[in-house]
This record gives C-alpha cells, sequence and structure tokens, in this order.
C-alpha cells in the first residue's frame, strides 16, 4: 500500500500538493513552471494526478532564488538543464558573472536615481518664503535643466 505522500508506492516521489508545501509554491504556480518549459520533472500517473521526484523541490527553490536574484524566466528556462547532473560548469559560471554585472549596473543607474531626487527634494525644500509654489516649482526646473525652452530653436534654411 502506497502512503499519501508517494506516487507510484515510491516514497521518493510526491504530489502537487506536497510539493507545494515543502517549496512554499502555489500549487497553480508549479503548474505555470512545468507548462512553461522550467519545471521538465514530472511524470502523470493513470488518473492525471502529476508526479514529482524528490529533486523537483531543488529545481523550484533553485527558480525561486534565481528570480529573487534579477533572473528572468527566459534567462532560466536557457539556463536550467534537463537534469542537474548534466548542468555546464563554464555556462553557469558566465551566466551568473553576467548577472552580477547587470546588478552593479543597475546599482550605479539607482545611485545617479537617488542623488538627483535627493538634490530635486533639497531644490524644493529651499524654496524661498517670497515666492509661490508655482514660481518655485519653475525656479526647482530651471535649475535642474528640466524646463520647457522658452521658445524653439529655429531651423537653418538650406
Amino acid at each position: 500500500m502506497s502512503s499519501p505522500h508517494s506516487c507510484h508506492g515510491d516514497i521518493t516521489q510526491m504530489k502537487i500538493g506536497e510539493l507545494a508545501q515543502r517549496t512554499g509554491l502555489a500549487a497553480s504556480r508549479i503548474r505555470f513552471y512545468e507548462s512553461i518549459g522550467l519545471l521538465k520533472l514530472v511524470e502523470r500517473q493513470a488518473n492525471g494526478y502529476r508526479c514529482y521526484p524528490e529533486q523537483a523541490v531543488l529545481v523550484l527553490n533553485l527558480i525561486t532564488t534565481a528570480q529573487q536574484a534579477g533572473f528572468s524566466l527566459d534567462e532560466l528556462r536557457t539556463l536550467l538543464p534537463q537534469d542537474l547532473a548534466q548542468w555546464e560548469h563554464g555556462k553557469l559560471l558566465d551566466t551568473l558573472q553576467a548577472k552580477v554585472k547587470d546588478i552593479e549596473t543597475l546599482e550605479q543607474r539607482l545611485a545617479q536615481s537617488k542623488t538627483h531626487l535627493l538634490a530635486l527634494i533639497d531644490e524644493i525644500e529651499s524654496k524661498p518664503d517670497d515666492i509661490d509654489c508655482a514660481t518655485n516649482a519653475r525656479r526647482v526646473l530651471s535649475k535642474m535643466n528640466l524646463s520647457e525652452p522658452s521658445e524653439t530653436p529655429k531651423r537653418a534654411k538650406k
């Protein structure tokens, strides 16, 4: 007799409910990953129930961790091998190093954005008492080179 947590009497197999519980993912999310080809470790029982090996927990945890690190589903689809034992070491390292560079570039852009926003806040907060908000807005925009040009430059005639 098989246990409620096994498929085909094999204790190393589990149904989607147990896999969802062990990974913290909704069953619908697991089915989604399967439908887009990220989770390939699934067998179907005669009654149509999905049956997953222990390795599915690792794959789903990898997918979740990689997404939190900024990997897109398309990147994951090309990165994850059919079988984790067949992972190409060099390709994996290259992909991870490229993602670190992407994150560093994003960090630089975010730092620039933060600097610009803090400067904007400082300019807005330093509004002279004798001007209204609309005048202050024009003052701030002109200092930050964000104001609309007062007149459009004329094109030179050919």
